[in-house]
């Protein structure tokens, strides 16, 4: 049935140029753009994206213009474009609750849109809640949709309730004074929620990953460990939600055990901050997208890398198909010929031969650097005589 070829799609990402990638049919190695192509500009960066119902057939995304697109995989196109704008900064999130979009921006203004919603609703409500400045993300508890977690830089983790959201839920408090009794900063950047508990797994911006159980007189998380030196900036918990997969912003990616805190495995093979990592629903993979722009698709069971896909543009976030039967989509993958418009390819291969004279210029500067060196040898020399 080509009219839901969409639906054969495997992953979704959101690029910085504002193009939906759409689900990089992995049997194919190709991804097929979905956009308003004669519109792009960076207002339209893709900043956040979820699925608009369990059934999987709508993606929506929260561009950096304040508008939220909603993706029809039965028509193939954007059906429905909503103006989510207020506050500031691009969504740092964005979630669906009883029909009503979730959105929270970087500002820290988070809204449950109500008016002219996605269906009709019993009871209207609508919520505003200033969850403090500089989030860097909003996240839903999947079971319990009416819970929300916000954090972000000196923004510690709160748990919201969108049904009494006067106060936060949980209201997490930093780690005691490290050994030089100096404060420890706060800056949150990725968090999901454990399925099947209240707690939530939070990574930070000074490589830690951090537990928190609301349930727990403790505040503090009830579990700390840390990977690598640098800035952690996506997870995921596998389909298990005994590990969780980070990744931080060189690009590499580790699978830590969230019962004893230790490193389980590094994956291999990146370049360039990883922006988004989601495991899948059932099967023991994983995949993540970033900077460097390839898409992968990792098995956390042997770490093999098993799908590298290249799709031109700095890549922000992706969403995971649950759908488990992969081989028997090979019949019904998309036509190839459909695959990427010829004045896409003209726009990208122009941007792309900037990247490779940035890479010579790079090579030039060091050619420059060596014959600067050699002539200084020369006058050392003639000095010397």
């Amino acid at each position: 049935n080509m009219a839901s070829a969409a639906r054969w799609n495997h992953v979704w990402v959101g690029t910085e140029t504002g193009i939906l990638k759409a689900g990089v049919n992995l049997h194919k190695k190709q991804a097929r753009n979905y956009t308003e192509i004669s519109g792009l500009s960076k207002r339209q960066e893709v900043c956040a994206m979820c699925w608009g119902d369990d059934l999987e057939s709508e993606v929506l995304l929260g561009c950096l213009d304040g508008t939220v697109r909603v993706f029809c995989m039965e028509k193939e196109k954007f059906t429905e474009f909503r103006d989510c704008s207020g506050g500031e900064g691009p969504f740092m999130g964005l979630a669906v609750y009883d029909n009503s979009l979730i959105t929270c921006v970087e500002s820290g203004l988070l809204k449950v849109w109500q008016e002219g919603s996605l269906k009709n609703v019993s009871k209207p409500f609508s919520v505003e809640i200033n969850v403090g400045r500089d989030v860097t993300k909003m996240c839903q508890n999947l079971e319990k949709r009416n819970l929300v977690g916000t954090g972000g830089k000196e923004n510690d983790l709160k748990i919201w309730d969108l049904q009494k959201p006067e106060e936060p839920l949980f209201k997490a408090k930093n780690v005691r004074n490290d050994w030089l009794d100096l404060r420890v900063p706060v800056w949150i950047r990725d968090m999901q929620f454990i399925p099947g508990s209240d707690k939530i797994v939070t990574c930070t911006g000074h490589h830690q990953v951090r537990l928190y159980d609301p349930n727990s007189p403790q505040r503090r998380p009830v579990l700390e460990t840390t990977f690598g030196e640098c800035p952690l900036t996506a997870l995921s918990l596998t389909s298990d939600s005994n590990s969780v997969v980070v990744g931080n912003s060189q690009g590499q990616m580790a699978i830590l055990d969230l019962r004893q805190g230790r490193l389980v495995k590094c994956l291999k093979g990146f370049a360039g901050s990883i922006r988004s990592i989601q495991c899948h629903a059932s099967l023991p993979l994983v995949a993540s997208c970033g900077l460097d722009r390839f898409l992968r698709i990792h098995n956390i069971e042997d770490k093999q890398l098993q799908h590298k896909v290249y799709l031109k543009s700095r890549l922000n976030c992706l969403l995971f198909t649950s759908r488990d039967q992969w081989e028997e989509d090979k019949e019904t993958a998309v036509n190839p010929q459909e695959d990427v418009k010829e004045e896409e390819d003209e726009i990208w291969d122009s941007m792309e031969t900037v990247v490779e004279k940035s890479k010579r210029k790079g090579e030039n500067q060091q050619q420059q650097a060596e014959v600067s060196l050699k002539k200084k040898e020369q006058d050392m020399q003639k000095n010397k005589k």
